[in-house]
């Protein structure tokens, strides 16, 4: 039989319970396997109940010195009771400088007293309980999210400045990097949003004319890792050239965003359109397991969106070889995505009377998706007879797999 003897506040703030007569502080923390909160209780006594019922800061001091222990029983392990009972005394009866020398030796849970009001510069000089005296019980999670960010910094040794912190805050990065940026103009100090806005000028200019391509052969929502690097290098390398005070990772946040937006254009576009107007005659595309889809004029889909569309939902690392043909034309290209290179196919002779057709089949290296949206749009557009650009094309498969192993070892010492 659980009854609760005191709580406070709202939501994970440990509470006092009686469990069969004996005083036990419960606190819930961390998750289990199924990722359920997990609750954790220790005993303690009447001295122990009767400072946390009159002193915030203790019961916070004792909350923070106790969640470690909590971390590391894991999703299954038990709690070390003793630990945390030889944390009570002197957390919460001590003196403040025994306690603050304790908060030295010991790990503690730092953004859970920065969630609840601590003195932050207090807590970095090492008074910890100095910095409780401006202690609440509600919660403020952002407070603590953003004293861990400046942490990860000081750690990393970056200092922002002024306009630096206002161009995270203004990207939606200033609390974790990996977040989805966004422009947030109301996140700003009004007096260096101009500042601002004259860095983002600076970056759009730079990548004006740029953009992101989607990438099928990783998926139907996959974008260029190429073009993102472009532009995202074209960003970087002006707003570095016009604002050199900056740090980094304001940098990186600038050209974080303008690649975002680019590839969620390119996400929310239809695949390539080329070819629409000049193809009469039909298609088939077939991947190496050996589906097949036919393309016809009149479809609501020009030939190369409905390919790109057809290897954005069959792509995957066992099925990487794709070919588009044209019968009637007796012509066909081959993309092998593994190998970074196509073979243009056309039929010399019909197979007749039992004897097989006979083939000239020639190969090519592809520089990127760009090189593969650029042959099979030319493709589309005029067959094997407008593919000779795109070369040179190698009918010697020997000497091409010579020419393929020299690019990729050229590749590997860049």
């Amino acid at each position: 039989m659980r009854d609760i003897v005191f709580t406070r506040g709202s939501g994970w703030m440990p509470a006092v319970v009686r469990e069969d007569g004996a005083l036990r502080q419960m606190l819930g923390a961390g998750a289990d396997a199924n990722h359920e909160p997990r609750t954790f209780t220790f005993p303690i006594g009447e001295t122990h109940l009767a400072v946390i019922r009159e002193d915030l800061a203790r019961h916070l001091l004792l909350w923070s010195a106790v969640l470690p222990l909590c971390d590391a029983a894991g999703t299954r392990g038990r709690l070390d009771e003793d630990a945390a009972v030889a944390l009570l005394d002197p957390v919460l009866l001590a003196p403040p400088a025994d306690v603050d020398a304790l908060f030295r030796r010991v790990p503690w849970e730092r953004g859970r007293l920065v969630a609840h009001g601590a003195d932050i510069g207090l807590l970095d000089r090492g008074q910890v309980v100095a910095a409780m005296r401006t202690a609440t019980e509600t919660s403020d999670g952002k407070r603590a999210q953003e004293d861990h960010a400046q942490h990860r910094r000081a750690e990393r040794g970056t200092v922002l400045g002024p306009l630096d912190t206002a161009l995270l805050r203004y990207t939606n990065q200033y609390l974790h990097g990996a977040t989805i940026p966004r422009r947030t103009p109301g996140a700003v100090d009004p007096a260096l949003l101009p500042q601002v806005m004259r860095v983002l000028a600076t970056a759009e200019h730079a990548c004006a004319g740029l953009c992101i391509g989607r990438d099928p052969r990783r998926g139907k929502h996959a974008t260029d890792k190429r073009d993102w690097t472009r532009m995202e290098t074209a960003a970087g390398t002006a707003v570095r050239r016009a604002h050199p005070g900056l740090v980094d990772e304001a940098v990186r946040a600038v050209s974080f965003l303008l690649c975002s937006e680019a590839a969620d254009l390119s996400r929310n576009t239809p695949m390539d359109d080329d070819g629409r107007p000049t193809r009469r005659t039909p298609l088939s595309f077939t991947d190496d397991k050996d589906t097949e889809t036919t393309w016809r004029p009149g479809n609501s889909l020009s030939a190369t969106a409905e390919f790109w569309e057809f290897v954005a939902a069959r792509a995957a690392s066992d099925n990487e070889v794709f070919t588009i043909e044209d019968e009637k034309r007796g012509e066909g290209i081959q993309l092998h995505f593994y190998a970074d290179s196509a073979a243009r196919i056309t039929t010399l002779r019909e197979g007749r009377d039992g004897a097989d057709p006979e083939y000239r089949v020639e190969y090519t290296l592809i520089d990127g998706m760009s090189g593969y949206r650029s042959l099979v749009g030319a493709f589309v557009r005029g067959g094997c007879a407008g593919l000779g650009e795109h070369g040179p094309w190698i009918p010697d498969v020997t000497e091409f797999e010579r020419a393929r192993r020299r690019r990729d070892a050229e590749r590997r010492g860049r």
